[in-house]
């Protein structure tokens, strides 16, 4: 090896040397803290780096923090960073609420990060209030017409309740229950037209911010349109099914008859089969009684004059007859 290739692997040796040395012992990052006035060792940041904590984050949030005239402790910020919060959001939402002359304990703040809150969000929040718009809720009149309106709803973050409190989901939803409400004991929507802020009076009265993560600061209705007469549609649907049942019914009746129709018939059918069965053995009975002697020509003829009378009374009797024909 050359005396140029030694020289330069040494100068990369000590270029790698200094960064490890640098990064283990972060020179400039204690000078920071020590000109901004956050007392903190510099071997407390070589701990730092041997627990797995960022010394930046650390000992950026003790200035951002010291120089708002807050007191922080570094075992605090790096318990809360092993935790897996976010340090300089919680130190951002500290500052903030100190300015706003909200109070906001540090344990609070990280617990709010911890569960998952932007507590940074919910300090400017609580100095801007949040407007939602709810999405159209659709309710019914006591006269049957139908209204449709949309709501605004100015909400201010509730610190104390950000924590095992509900979402904008839930006050939403009540807000829409609330409208429905609202609208449903009315008499007539001519009323609910005329006066839309008894909505939003209705509404606030019933504290729908209670177990929520925000204070209710007011509701104002920014629409109401005019839907369907459910009433009428209502009614028809009934007359249709009445109509139908009616119908169904006579059906049913309708099938009963044809089936008794049927039934008759078949049995006069079967009477008839019989008479026409009994008429077969009238000669034949003839015939055995002329075999043994029961019955004679004379008798026969006495007989056949009978029917031929009975036959004659019966058509002289029918409604319509004229009687015998005479020539």
């Amino acid at each position: 090896m050359t005396g140029i290739g030694l020289y330069i692997v040494i100068i990369v040796g000590a270029l790698i040397l200094l960064w490890i040395i640098l990064y283990f012992i972060p020179i400039g990052l204690w000078f920071q803290a020590l000109v901004s006035g956050v007392k903190i060792s510099l071997l407390q940041l070589i701990f730092m780096r041997w627990r797995k904590v960022p010394p930046s984050i650390v000992v950026g949030a003790l200035i951002e923090g010291t120089k708002a005239g807050l007191i922080l402790q570094r075992d605090d910020l790096e318990a809360h960073y092993l935790a897996g919060g976010r340090v300089p959001q919680v130190v951002h939402a500290l500052v903030s609420a100190s300015k706003a002359n909200i109070d906001l304990p540090f344990q609070m703040a990280t617990a709010i990060d911890l569960a998952g809150r932007d507590v940074f969000e919910a300090v400017q929040m609580s100095v801007n209030p949040k407007v939602i718009d709810t999405p159209p809720v659709t309710a019914v009149a006591k006269d049957g017409i139908q209204l449709i309106s949309k709501a605004r709803v100015t909400v201010r973050a509730n610190i104390k309740q950000l924590v095992g409190g509900a979402g904008e989901e839930t006050v939403l939803a009540r807000v829409g229950e609330g409208i429905v409400s609202s609208i449903g004991s009315s008499n007539s929507h001519k009323a609910v037209l005329e006066n839309p802020d008894s909505i939003s009076k209705l509404v606030l009265e019933k504290g729908l911010d209670a177990g929520t993560a925000f204070e209710i600061l007011s509701i104002d209705i920014a629409d109401i349109d005019i839907g369907k007469n459910i009433g009428a549609v209502l009614q028809m649907d009934q007359a249709n099914a009445d109509k139908n049942i009616a119908q169904a019914k006579a059906e049913e009746r309708r099938a009963m008859a044809v089936a008794l129709e049927q039934e008759m018939k078949a049995k006069a059918q079967e009477a008839r089969a019989k008479v026409i069965e009994a008429e077969v053995q009238v000669p034949l009975a003839m015939a055995e009684a002329f075999r043994q002697g029961n019955l004679g020509i004379m008798d026969y003829l006495r007989m056949k004059n009978i029917e031929a009378d009975t036959g004659m009374r019966d058509s002289i009797g029918k409604p319509g007859s004229t009687g015998p024909k005479r020539d």
